[in-house]
């Protein structure tokens, strides 16, 4: 029998909810990827690895864990030759491979070449979908001709800011022109998440953002198009998610749900139950690897920390996969705010070792109209203003229900009612720190001790200068 072609699609920035098929009532919102459910199967325990781009990517292209691949942050890792890359892996094993868009995003090492590199630029500033739909059919042709099967990873740049209209939006600047969404969205007719509060301003950016998806669904669409004109279709594998959530609080840069939690759908004709629904298993990021050498027929490398999950797809069920564990380290402006997260599919706990009342989180999400607004209403509402202590300072310890609370409005960290729940977590996470060498470790034991927090801090902050370094010592060079 052929070799499946395996296309992963990526979507920058989209929280999991903003989708029809997750249940978004944004109105026709998502049609392209809510068909690509109804054609197979949608996992509602689907994580990603870290909540940010590079790293993000990083974990889905080497199936390791950002702490070990090196890969924390937006550095590449051009030392660490002992970690094989999967479209390298793949290239091996016979593939044509190419990526379309956030291509030095995800491609962790400068010296690995793909057969077919485009970026941003070349696409429309990444939000021009008949690009997107023309390359894809130059990477088939390519395999065609090569007569191998062939590995795509294309990246759409939508819904990541500048959204849609925004003041921020870079159509008509500088000579920078792209299309427009094919429906663009009015204030009143988005759904605002429970994270935010619902106010004037935040309105209008989550309608801006809606136009983004909207965009980001018609890039998806032109993809599928041309693997169906081609004929080529019915013998792929097909995924689709989000690199992490939306760049609005409490979502991107974090560990709460809606930081990881992807929508993660998956596709191949004849293989999977149309329309099916995973509501038992976690599948994480660090898995996207192994899964596809696992359908190519290649054999995994050594040293890769997540499992293929190709056996779900046919039917299986793993008990095992009960729970997912995700992390953070630094955001693109090189600040050091490592988290840890235990997730089950009712509680999750984070441990925050950099808040210390004082370090103050920042990150894109504050870039725009909702943090601003949400700062101007807490003058005036205590419960927001105490939102945005939260977010800005954290505490140590957060323990949340989010099976009754997916938005994390309610820490249930000191709650003596919740304390069997958080030591159980806690032994979790503590327990996969040492089995996965986490640095972290030592600090975690310690987290009563502010002067040890204070001590972890200071290494970190040597430690990812350190990566920084390492990672774009050669940040000029060209991939191809």
């Amino acid at each position: 029998m052929t070799r499946p072609n395996i296309v992963l699609i990526t979507a920058d920035d989209l929280n999991w909810n903003s989708v029809g098929a997750y249940g978004c009532q944004t109105p026709e919102g998502t049609p392209n990827i809510d068909a690509l459910a109804a054609d197979g199967v949608r996992f509602n325990y689907g994580h990603v690895t870290i909540a940010v781009c590079q790293p993000s990517r990083g974990a889905l292209m080497t199936g390791r864990y950002p702490h070990k691949s090196g890969q924390e942050g937006f550095h590449y890792i051009n030392h660490r030759h002992d970690v094989p890359l999967l479209p390298a892996v793949l290239r091996e094993a016979g593939y044509i491979s190419g990526i379309i868009g956030k291509a030095w995003h995800s491609t962790p090492r400068q010296d690995f070449k793909w057969d077919l590199y485009e970026d941003m630029e070349d696409l429309g500033w990444g939000r021009d979908a008949e690009l997107y739909h023309g390359h894809t059919k130059q990477l088939i042709e390519m395999a065609r001709e090569a007569d191998k099967p062939f590995f795509l990873m294309a990246n759409s740049h939508d819904p990541h800011r500048p959204f849609h209209g925004n003041d921020d939006d870079l159509q008509g600047k500088q000579g920078i022109t792209y299309p427009g969404p094919s429906r663009v969205y009015d204030p009143q007719e988005v759904e605002i998440p429970g994270f935010l509060p619902d106010l004037p301003a935040v309105r209008r950016e989550m309608a801006e953002y809606a136009s983004s998806v909207r965009r980001c669904d018609d890039t998806v669409g032109r993809i599928l198009d041309a693997l169906k004109d081609a004929g080529v279709y019915a013998n792929t594998l097909i995924m689709f998610i989000s690199d992490n959530g939306m760049a609005f609080p409490f979502s991107k840069t974090n560990c709460y749900l809606h930081s990881t939690k992807t929508p993660w759908i998956v596709c191949w004709p004849g293989k999977i139950e149309k329309g099916s629904v995973d509501n038992d298993h976690f599948i994480s990021g660090i898995d996207f690897m192994p899964t596809a050498l696992e359908v190519a027929g290649a054999t995994c490398p050594e040293g890769v920390d997540g499992t293929s999950f190709l056996s779900l797809l046919e039917g299986a069920k793993d008990a095992s996969r009960d729970r997912v564990f995700t992390q953070f380290h630094q955001t693109a402006m090189r600040r050091r705010y490592p988290m840890r997260c235990v997730q089950d599919r009712r509680f999750g706990y984070i441990f925050n070792p950099w808040s210390d009342g004082d370090r103050a989180f920042e990150n894109e999400s504050q870039a725009g109209r909702t943090f601003r607004a949400m700062q101007a209403a807490g003058e005036s509402d205590e419960v927001i203003a105490e939102r945005v202590e939260l977010f800005q300072h954290r505490v140590v310890e957060e323990l949340y229900n989010f099976e009754d609370d997916p938005d994390a409005l309610v820490n249930l960290i000191d709650d003596p009612g919740y304390q069997d729940e958080a030591n159980c977590l806690r032994g979790e996470l503590e327990a996969w720190m040492v089995a996965h060498g986490d640095l972290a470790l030592d600090a975690f034991r310690n987290r009563h001790s502010p002067e040890a927090l204070a001590a972890f801090m200071d290494e970190q902050e040597i430690h990812g200068r350190k990566l920084w370094e390492e990672g774009n010592r050669d940040h000029d060079a060209a991939f191809v």
